[in-house]
């Protein structure tokens, strides 16, 4: 079986004008992991869009890439939202959103169908392709 999905550790995924909302565990986490109070880490790491906390972006990604390494420098407390791509439900909801995350991540199998991420993912807890 052809791997659907394997992770380039492109960066794709971390960058944009904004990054993912964090919740109050989330942020408690993140700031806890830097040993940083949970103000110390809202000030420096955090932009506040009308009611939501995100992280900030530099150079068009995320705060916490590492473009060096291409890597996420709090990737063992990174969100959930991190943790669920490619697979967030916005991209799955119907093909034509996931034909254009498809387009333009690399780490997705040129034969991969949103039918074949779908049917795999009704079969598997985890996503482990």
């Amino acid at each position: 079986m052809t791997k659907l999905f394997e992770c380039k550790r492109c960066g794709f995924c971390c960058q944009g004008e904004s990054t993912v909302s964090l919740s109050s565990q989330e942020q408690e986490n993140i700031a806890r992991y830097l040993g940083l109070s949970l103000q110390e880490f809202l000030t420096r790491y955090t932009i506040k869009k009308d009611k939501r906390v995100e992280m900030k972006t530099i150079n068009g990604h995320c705060i916490f890439y590492d473009e060096e390494k291409s890597l996420c420098k709090i990737h063992s407390v990174k969100p959930s939202a991190c943790r669920q791509w490619p697979l967030h439900p916005s991209i799955l909801r119907d093909p034509e959103s996931f034909e254009i995350i498809r387009r333009t991540c690399p780490g997705f199998s040129p034969q991969a169908t949103w039918k074949d991420i779908v049917a795999f993912l009704k079969k598997s807890s985890s996503p482990d392709f």
